[in-house]
């Protein structure tokens, strides 16, 4: 792909590889030495701590690493980037954070006005809401073309995904808001939301972004990943993007939305599995139990 044109900093993006480490460190202090100054703090699992550390490596490959820049480069590898950033990440960093530090965190008064953002049906549509409005042509390619936009509009679907992801995995149980039936239906809802936005990009016939097609617009895009003079250092480029381009613009436009698709659509049957398994165990669990109130934990359930 011509990825030997650019320089380390380009490529790795330093600063977010420090900040990324910084808050691999912090996890590590806050569940290890630190761990008492938390109230009902307990040992968290070597699973976890992986889980979490992995999230932010991921995080950082696909937005920091080698990955962002192939994104700027092919759309294929912007929406891999997107895929892994907010339908892989979101559930290993919920996983990771013990369920002690959690209630720490958030039970303090100052979220008291932030607990509408926690409404499942905000979780279910926001995120899908933010990604469809994002690939519409025009806003992308102005959204890409401003750095501070992009970075702000990329942290908030990070954090619109995480709630999304909340609502199925809730670490805290007596947070949780949907019985498991409906975490079923929430996750079904959630990939159906998401496939007019993956249609429109999968079956279009002809270039929809100019990011990918045009050598200006390319160029103004471009001009936030790498380091100097970047109109000059890209000038030497004939054709912008397609002298880094792998196949034909439509082909890649495809192959871009085919690989968002498959990868929601993997990650959501993983969660329903998990979600099925969860209820069945619990049930089982219930069963084997003769004090068990069948009664009372339906008409809870149902609520």
């Amino acid at each position: 792909m011509g990825l030997e044109y650019f320089s380390f900093a380009d490529l790795w993006s330093p600063v977010m590889m420090v900040v990324s480490l910084l808050i691999i460190l912090l996890y590590s202090l806050v569940t290890g030495p630190w761990r008492e100054r938390f109230s009902a703090s307990e040992p968290v699992s070597k699973k976890r701590q992986a889980a979490f550390i992995a999230g932010i490596v991921l995080l950082y490959l696909a937005q920091g690493g080698p990955l962002s820049l192939m994104g700027h480069l092919m759309f294929t590898f912007h929406m891999t980037a997107m895929a892994i950033s907010y339908f892989i990440v979101p559930g290993m960093l919920i996983y990771g954070v013990p369920a002690w530090l959690w209630r720490s965190i958030f039970s303090r008064p100052f979220w008291r006005p932030f607990r509408f953002l926690m409404n499942p049906l905000l979780g279910l549509f926001a995120f899908n809401l933010l990604f469809s409005v994002y690939h519409m042509p025009a806003n992308h390619d102005w959204i890409m073309t401003h750095y501070v936009i992009h970075g702000f509009y990329y942290f908030v679907m990070l954090g619109a995904a995480m709630i999304s992801w909340w609502h199925i995995m809730c670490p805290v149980a007596e947070w949780s808001r949907l019985t498991n039936l409906r975490k079923l239906g929430f996750i079904f809802l959630n990939g159906l939301l998401l496939t007019p936005a993956c249609v429109l990009i999968i079956f279009a016939t002809t270039p929809l972004f100019s990011v990918y097609n045009d050598p200006e617009v390319w160029t103004r895009a471009m001009g936030y990943c790498i380091s100097g003079n970047s109109a000059e250092f890209l000038s030497q480029f004939k054709g912008g993007p397609a002298f880094f381009s792998l196949m034909a613009p439509t082909d890649d436009q495809q192959l871009g939305g085919i690989i968002m698709k498959l990868l929601q659509e993997f990650v959501n049957i993983a969660a329903m599995y998990a979600v099925f398994m969860q209820w069945y165990r619990r049930e089982r669990a219930q069963d084997d139990d003769p004090s068990f109130d069948h009664a009372s934990s339906s008409r809870l359930n149902n609520v």
